[in-house]
């Protein structure tokens, strides 16, 4: 069995004064031992993103597919043929590009939100 060391120290949150013998006026002291691997302690930690959190960003991801889907639109009718409608329909030029913005900016208002 291995010898270790033992300090005692006063507790920094005690009375600090000392009297003649040596030892500190208040009761409290705490003992360090060194060269003994302590067991960590288990924190529970606080999760970043509550429910509410989830929801927005869920909300938000959304409106973006919203967006990608409308932007897609719809097929020729032949391939040999240029149609400028419908590739430049103001649902693929307005529409789309307003849903997907307004899903990007709910995702920044999800992670902000306290």
């Amino acid at each position: 069995m291995s010898k270790s060391k033992v300090r005692i120290t006063p507790n920094p949150a005690a009375n600090t004064k000392v009297n003649e013998t040596g030892q500190t006026a208040g009761n409290k002291q705490r003992a360090t031992v060194s060269g003994v691997k302590a067991k960590p302690q288990q924190v529970q930690m606080e999760m970043l993103f509550n429910k509410n959190n989830f929801i927005w960003m869920g909300g938000g991801i959304l409106l973006v597919a919203i967006g990608l889907v409308l932007m897609s639109g719809g097929k020729m009718p032949s391939p040999d043929v240029w149609d400028e409608t419908i590739i430049y329909s103001p649902v693929r030029m307005v529409i789309a590009p307003i849903f997907i913005l307004a899903g990007l900016i709910i995702e920044v208002f999800a992670i902000f939100r306290k």
